[in-house]
């Protein structure tokens, strides 16, 4: 088990190391380092899903490892209570940004249409922390959209055992 500590509360999720095994080899990695101290989550879009671990409070970009291969065929789908890797509009570009899905997102399942998202944590507690930060005021700022009004920080991340 993995838990996030933000500043608005906990979020324990358990990896889904069979089915996306190169995902959570990356994201262990990135705890393992400390990589994901003090960002924040940068996008948080009501209904839809709330994305961070790359970025600082003044939403510049952190140094990361080389992207990785996108395992979204792997059968796991973006449901409500799952996270993905964030990625670019290139298929194997995910680095360390992810997204907890706040809805049922089939559109980004692995289609014939876009090769998708690749799920590879399910959150096991705490769906009310990211219920609440899912209703904190956003804006547009330093040229991003969907961007809490007051910073959303990832304190910690650490591994449970």
């Amino acid at each position: 088990m993995i838990t996030i500590m933000t500043n608005h509360g906990d979020i324990v999720v358990e990896l889904l190391e069979e089915a996306a095994p190169i995902s959570c080899e990356n994201f262990l990695q990135y705890v393992a380092d400390g990589f994901f101290a003090e960002t924040i989550f940068h996008r948080v879009i009501p209904n839809f899903m709330i994305q961070g671990g790359g970025m600082n409070a003044d939403l510049s970009h952190k140094q990361t490892r080389a992207p990785i291969k996108n395992e979204a065929a792997n059968g796991e789908k973006n449901l409500r209570g799952t996270l993905a890797m964030a990625r670019t509009g290139a298929v194997d570009s995910a680095t360390s940004q992810f997204f907890f899905n706040l809805r049922d997102n089939a559109f980004l399942d692995h289609s014939g249409q876009d090769y998708g998202y690749a799920v590879f944590a399910k959150v096991t507690d705490g769906m009310d922390v990211i219920d609440k930060i899912a209703a904190v005021p956003t804006g547009n700022s330093g040229g991003h959209q969907d961007v809490p009004t007051e910073p959303v920080t990832i304190i910690e991340v650490r591994t449970d055992g």
